[in-house]
């Protein structure tokens, strides 16, 4: 145990529906018959997205965890004049939690709309501005993120992983092709996601950044934690970096899920195989113990391999279609919650949820 136990104790006991030993008044071994079950998502930009997309579509009750070291476009401008979290993957997950009907559509294309001009709101989303507009309104990042959701009628509620800024370092073997050997450090997650050379390692600055309450607080309270898709070094393993969320992924209840990627992404992982990514999680988080791997079955060539490296986790493989059928290395939600639902049924649901 580390010196964080005490503090995760006190927020067990404060979360809602827990009792004295941390176990959900409904929690696995009670959950009423047709209850919703809590799905915490962690992960940042378009991977985080697809899984949202596709968890609301079979629970209602639904928690993101965003990454905060985006430093790119109009996340890193806002950021750097303002001193803000970064709003821009925050966007997106709430984009992604917004209802099919008219007014969650209409809400959707709005946040996400960029604005195109000769001046300094060119490449500059509606949303982030809203979003960094209620967090100097209000002075909480939270309560502002909840605002901007009940205006959205987003189905489900997302949360930013720290209440500080982050930014990703990592190191980088051939990082500069005339030194193929060497290994450097780069600095920035707009840079590490599109850095050529191999990924060894990545930190945050600072190396002990607080977390959220909220964020620890749903991660002790879940049914499910949903980790992954995305990009790996830059979204993915930062929340594993962060100490405070990393004990409560050690210490929930939850079943955990890691989703893993259609395709390696060029930069980061190039060329990584499907159990590779499981590896360079381990090297991050060697204690974190998995239920279940999600891998498209196109995406994985080495069934066998992919295996051995989920047992390490103790962890099964489920392999399903999950990706589009145009070809494109994007997940369908609805392959995707389909997915989701029968590793839900077939590792822990009791009963109908809806």
């Amino acid at each position: 145990m580390t010196a964080r136990t005490p503090r995760l104790s006190r927020l067990r006991r404060l979360t809602p529906g827990r009792g004295e030993d941390g176990v959900g008044r409904s929690g696995r071994s009670g959950r009423r018959r047709g209850a919703t079950p809590k799905v915490v998502a962690l992960g940042g930009g378009q991977g985080l997205s697809a899984s949202l997309a596709a968890l609301r579509r079979i629970t209602g009750d639904l928690t993101a965890v965003v990454t905060v070291a985006d430093d790119g476009g109009s996340s890193g401008r806002l950021r750097e004049e303002l001193g803000v979290l970064p709003p821009g993957d925050l966007r997106k997950a709430l984009a992604a939690l917004c209802g099919d009907d008219d007014w969650g559509q209409t809400w959707a294309r709005v946040i996400q709309h960029r604005f195109q001009s000769e001046g300094d709101l060119h490449g500059h989303a509606v949303g982030n501005l809203l979003i960094v507009a209620l967090w100097e309104q209000l002075g909480d990042p939270v309560q502002a993120l909840d605002l901007v959701g009940k205006l959205l009628g987003a189905q489900g509620r997302v949360l930013p992983m720290s209440a500080v800024p982050l930014e990703l370092q990592a190191l980088v073997r051939g990082h500069d092709p005339a030194r193929p050997e060497d290994v450097d450090t780069v600095r920035g997650q707009a840079t590490v996601a599109l850095t050529p050379g191999e990924v060894l390692s990545v930190q945050v600055v600072p190396s002990d950044p607080p977390a959220v309450p909220e964020a620890v607080a749903a991660v002790l309270d879940a049914d499910w934690v949903v980790l992954g898709p995305g990009s790996w070094f830059s979204s993915v393993i930062p929340h594993l970096l962060v100490p405070e969320l990393l004990e409560a992924l050690m210490e929930t209840k939850a079943r955990r899920v890691l989703s893993l990627n259609l395709a390696p992404q060029p930069g980061e992982t190039e060329g990584f195989s499907p159990q590779r990514h499981l590896e360079v999680l381990a090297r991050h988080a060697p204690k974190l113990a998995l239920d279940v791997v999600l891998a498209d079955e196109a995406a994985v060539p080495d069934r066998e391999s992919l295996s051995d490296a989920a047992k390490r986790f103790g962890a099964a493989v489920e392999l399903a279609p999950v990706a589009r059928q145009d070809g494109s290395p994007k997940h369908d939600p609805e392959l995707l919650a389909a997915a989701y639902d029968r590793i839900f049924r077939m590792h822990g649901r009791i009963g109908p949820w809806r």
